[in-house]
């Protein structure tokens, strides 16, 4: 166990058993002790679990809540924070069953922990995690009080049934994102609709696909930091935490 001396945030990797993977949890809090309290799960974009995931969840730990960065790849399996991960994203895109499996694992890791409160959770995803967020409403997995979808990606997964969604769910997008261009916005309105689910989205005029990413410079290829659009997301983001997981105690 590590402490972020910047924050005095402790942090610590967990294993867990994710069907056919060992997966590696990573779990970030402020310290205290007292009653358990309620969780961010972090779903992570396609370069795997990797320090730009650990440091939101220390930052997500910094308000006073539980942060647990879920792993879908598996223990040691990761990406370029730069690079083309393709290869680890796409087997899963491919077979949503399996995805869905690994997260409601994931969930169930964090529910696990003995500072989370096991029925607060709200899962946060950007990109392919943003995807992995509205899995996770769709599995209705146990604890999950919302989940909050950020530049993701939005094709449905095609399992013949969907039953109703319990969730309330939060998507946040870039309206010139070309991973989800305006078809996949109404379909996705339309499927979540047809769920029952409590659901809004926030679309962001002009913005491109990971506008909340510091480093995204490629608006050739549709990839583009937004500080305006970023600065609005966080806003959304603390407002639904607010309301589906309470005030934070310290």
């Amino acid at each position: 166990m590590t402490a972020a001396a910047s924050r005095s945030i402790v942090t610590e990797f967990v294993d867990y058993s994710a069907g056919d993977i060992v997966a590696e949890g990573y779990v970030a809090h402020d310290g205290a002790t007292g009653r358990p309290r309620p969780c961010v799960v972090l779903a992570h974009a396609w370069d795997g679990q990797n320090g730009s995931i650990r440091a939101r969840a220390e930052e997500f730990a910094a308000e006073g809540r539980v942060a647990f960065a879920l792993d879908v790849y598996g223990k040691g399996v990761r990406g370029e924070e730069t690079g083309d991960n393709s290869r680890l994203m796409f087997p899963l895109l491919n077979d949503r069953a399996l995805l869905r499996d690994r997260l409601i694992a994931g969930v169930a890791a964090a529910r696990q922990h003995p500072l989370v409160d096991p029925d607060r959770l709200v899962v946060v995803g950007w990109c392919f995690g943003g995807l992995c967020a509205l899995d996770a409403a769709r599995s209705n997995a146990g604890g999950v009080r919302g989940v909050v979808s950020i530049h993701g990606v939005l094709r449905p997964p095609g399992f013949p049934e969907q039953p109703k969604i319990a969730a309330k769910i939060l998507v946040l997008h870039g309206w010139e994102d070309p991973v989800a261009p305006p078809e996949d916005v109404l379909g996705l309105a339309r499927e979540l609709t047809a769920a029952g689910a409590d659901w809004q989205l926030h679309a962001y005029g002009h913005a491109m696909h990971a506008f909340t990413v510091p480093g995204a410079q490629m608006p050739e290829r549709g990839l583009l930091y937004d500080p305006s659009a970023a600065r609005r997301a966080q806003q959304a983001i603390d407002g639904f935490l607010a309301e589906t997981l309470g005030p934070v105690e310290r």
